[in-house]
């Protein structure tokens, strides 16, 4: 009933601003018009009128003749892609002063950014999809997935990504199998690198800010030798934000046999050091692109098992590359793409995690529960597609590829658990052993095999009609095979406004831990698990009402069965994954973009969404509201004022969990920024996060088997803080 009536509110008001004058005159390209600015004489210069387009334009994702290919491989107009996608560009990251693409995809409209305890890693909570290990969003960088086969979501250690050499972001909200296969699942995150045009120069930049963190980076794009190339190498330190932890895991352990080995009260473990590097080269129809992600000291947040561990710090090393082949004159009809693409991941803890302090239970661990875990992980994918556009109003793709998840090193030291020499349990405050390649490790070295074949037809029936249909099968080595459909039907009477009707479903991979997890006091794998399904309607509208307005409207409903969960065992403390799980969810998202004069705009989207679980109970720990403000301002020729205003609201707990509801909150963030776009290269920017210096919490696991709540008062998030930029291009 409240759902109906926010959309009889909001649509009214919406029409109200589509008919609203406004009276701003629109630049073409940013970057043309700075190129222009930039060969005119400085006596022109004096004459010409800077405005907030020719360096922040807030329709330059969405708004203009823009295209996209991560809807269906094909580049085209957001309007008219088959999808719900949203467009983060390098315009918007520099305006808002973001650090990481964490903070550029709080601005997407029914996307929200959790935490879970370990690291503190995001959870990208899409359209009221949450869980702890967030494994129903795919992300990718240039198009390749950095899932992990272990962990079916980032991996253990993320560490976040650095957004300097990111040309732009698109994210799909909704089902993506049909196009990307497994884990497309609630939405897709497509991080897209800079090239040399992105970057055509050198450009050197600093950034410093609270706690003491601090960063550098330098990119450099030209054309040698007939090939165009682009490297970028950026840094980055912090010892994190130390938001205090109440009470933790450890915590409720003391109540019982009156001890006090929790370290709680006390900050969380977020120290970091960074490193990525990019390479893109381009010459013809090939190009190759490569990527280091190197994450060393970094801090388990909120500890490895909830319970605080300030010492205990782990490394991580990422690596991709893909050499692509794409010609879109292949033949006469054929626009042909052929990729090969490696991704390495590796996982090691540097310095002994602490899941339980010393003195834990009782005393009977002087130097603590320790266990250290180590993965590593090498994925190899050829993929192929091509467009065929010999049939009249239709245009054709088939894509097929194989894909090789090699789980070939696992290690594990600890000092509780099975003596792998004897078979008997190691006895309490025993000294740290090796248990690698033994039937006492957490798992085993594994490996999965998948190919796929797709085909999918855009059919331009009408003038204003077009219809695409698209059909992919998947066959998995380890679980079997899984077919998932997509449809789209677009309309688009005049070139300003398009509508959209949407149906596609997608799936979740089981992970090796959901399958062959073992030798866990908690949780246990099934080899026979069924990937999770879900299906999808979407209606979409997208609107420009002006030259300075635009508006779009997004209704969704969708149906996620075989979730898999941990069933508790019968007469035992463990949990064994099952396909047990199901999720319904509807909502709304709006958004609107606005330029009432030549020097400001305005950016605002909110979503309302609504997920229930199979006994109709709110799945828990998502926004039902959320609400999200950006307004940009020319202030003096060469000065920027970006506001960002953050809202979640209603954040309910899963339907075991009996603490009260997670409390609202409103964030706001300043940047102000020089730069001289007409005679100068220098740029510099200053900027505050949580002005207001709200208490920003983000919801912690509910009780486990124990009915135990390990971190009852949730995860803080960074109080008011500071940083200081300074770039130099030449």
């Amino acid at each position: 009933m409240r759902f109906q009536m926010l959309v009889r509110l909001l649509i009214p008001l919406l029409l109200t601003i589509a008919i609203s004058p406004c009276h701003a005159d629109e630049m073409d390209d940013s970057r043309e018009a700075i190129d222009f600015l930039k060969d005119l004489d400085i006596e022109d210069l004096i004459d010409v009128e800077v405005t907030l387009d020719d360096v922040f334009d807030v329709f330059d994702g969405l708004v203009k003749a823009r295209t996209v290919s991560i809807a269906t491989g094909d580049k085209q107009s957001i309007a008219r892609a088959p999808s719900v996608t949203s467009v983060i560009t390098a315009q918007d990251i520099e305006a808002i002063g973001a650090r990481d693409i964490d903070e550029a995809l709080e601005a997407v409209p029914g996307l929200h950014m959790a935490r879970e305890p370990l690291g503190y890693k995001p959870v990208y909570t899409i359209r009221g999809m949450y869980s702890d290990n967030n494994r129903e969003v795919l992300v990718l960088i240039n198009g390749i997935p950095l899932t992990s086969v272990y962990t079916g979501n980032r991996g253990l250690v993320w560490g976040g990504m650095p957004v300097n050499a990111i040309a732009r972001i698109e994210v799909i909200r909704g089902p993506g199998s049909a196009v990307y296969g497994a884990d497309a699942f609630g939405g897709v995150i497509n991080i897209i690198t800079k090239s040399k045009e992105d970057i055509d120069g050198t450009e050197m930049g600093v950034r410093a800010g609270s706690f003491s963190t601090g960063d550098a980076w330098i990119l450099h794009g030209e054309q040698w030798a007939g090939f165009d190339v682009a490297l970028a190498l950026e840094y980055q330190t912090t010892d994190g934000q130390r938001e205090v932890i109440d009470a933790d895991a450890q915590t409720s352990y003391d109540n019982a046999p009156d001890t006090n080995a929790s370290l709680a009260p006390g900050p969380v473990n977020l120290q970091g050091d960074n490193v990525d590097i990019r390479l893109d080269v381009l010459r013809g129809n090939w190009q190759l692109r490569a990527g280091y992600q190197g994450r060393r000291n970094m801090g388990t947040g909120a500890g490895v098992a909830h319970a605080l561990d300030p010492n205990g710090h782990h490394s991580a090393d990422r690596i991709n590359a893909d050499l692509t082949y794409h010609n879109q004159e292949f033949t006469r009809y054929w626009d042909v793409t052929a990729q090969f693409s490696v991704f390495n991941t590796a996982f090691e803890a540097k310095r002994d995690h602490r899941l339980f302090p010393p003195g834990a239970f009782g005393g009977t661990y002087p130097d603590g529960f320790i266990g250290n875990p180590g993965t590593s992980e090498r994925h190899t994918r050829f993929d192929t597609s091509g467009f065929y556009s010999g049939f009249m109003k239709h245009l054709i793709r088939i894509g097929t590829g194989y894909h090789t998840g090699d789980f070939y090193k696992s290690t594990e030291t600890k000092n509780f658990g099975t003596e792998p020499s004897t078979g008997l349990p190691l006895p309490p405050g025993s000294p740290v052993i090796n248990v690698s390649d033994t039937s006492a490790a957490f798992i085993q070295e594994r490996e999965r095999k998948a190919w796929y074949l797709s085909l999918q037809d855009t059919w331009s029936f009408a003038p204003d009609w077009e219809f695409t249909a698209g059909l992919r099968y998947d066959h998995y080595s380890d679980f079997g095979k899984t077919v998932n459909p997509r449809l789209a039907l677009v309309w688009q009477p005049f070139p300003d406004f398009a509508s959209k009707l949407l149906y596609g479903s997608a799936f979740r991979a089981p992970a090796f831990v959901d399958l062959y997890n073992a030798n866990n006091p908690l949780t246990l794998g099934n080899p026979d698990l069924k990937p999770e399904t879900i299906k999808t309607w979407e209606l979409a509208f997208d609107y420009r009402a002006t030259n300075n307005l635009h508006l779009a409207m997004n209704l969704f409903n969708y149906d996620a069965t075989d979730k898999i969960l941990f069933i508790p065992d019968a007469g035992g403390n463990t949990a064994t994954a099952q396909n047990a799980g199901k999720q319904d969810g509807h909502g709304i998202e709006l958004e609107a973009r606005w330029k009432p004069t030549t020097k400001s705009s305005l950016l605002v989207n909110y979503a309302f969404q609504k997920a229930t679980d199979e006994n109709d109970h709110h799945i828990g720990n998502a926004p039902q509201h959320s609400a999200y403000l950006r307004t940009d301002w020319l202030l003096y020729p060469n000065w920027y004022l970006d506001t960002q205003v953050n809202w979640i609201a209603k954040r309910k707990r899963t339907p075991s969990d009996y603490r009260t509801p997670i409390d609202d909150y409103t964030t706001m963030d300043l940047t102000l920024r020089y730069k001289d776009i007409k005679q100068g290269n220098w740029n510099f920017a200053v900027g505050v996060r949580n002005l207001v210096d709200a208490d920003v919490r983000e919801p912690s696991p509910g009780p486990g088997l124990s009915d135990i709540v390990t971190i009852p008062n949730d995860l803080p998030l960074a109080g008011r803080n500071y940083f200081l930029e300074l770039r130099y291009r030449f």
